[in-house]
């Protein structure tokens, strides 16, 4: 599998996290990609594309990404979800990973981090 052949879900509140997040992935010839700006909507965005990749934003309203990251991972145990968050707490970082989570980013997201997960996801499914 190579990278361009992602399908990824992009879900934070912020429309200009989900564009820059949307422009990174583009500039890797990613064409297959889905948004959500809150929990809920991630949650039946996964279970209607099945990405292989999900960038979640831990606070956001109706739902947080860390209970979309639960019901997520309850519907599909295999599902990689990527957890970004400003609040950078130990906290949040311990319950993100007892929840399941794949990976977890500091806010603001570089193209390096993006790059990172990117690469370790390929190298672990190809």
């Amino acid at each position: 599998m190579k990278i361009s052949e992602l399908r990824v879900l992009i879900c934070d509140d912020s429309i200009l996290v989900r564009k820059k997040l949307t422009d990174i992935l583009k500039k890797l010839g990613i064409t297959s990609i889905f948004e959500a700006v809150d929990g809920v909507q991630a949650v039946e965005a996964y279970k209607e594309h099945n990405p292989d990749l999900v960038f979640m934003d831990i606070v956001m309203p109706v739902k947080t990404g860390l209970d979309a990251l639960v019901e997520i991972r309850a519907f599909d145990s295999n599902a990689k979800v990527v957890m970004a968050s400003t609040i950078g707490t130990q906290s949040n970082l311990v319950t993100a990973i007892k929840a399941g989570a794949y990976e977890f980013l500091q806010k603001p997201v570089s193209d390096d981090d993006v790059l990172k997960v990117l690469n370790s996801f390929i190298k672990e499914h190809h």
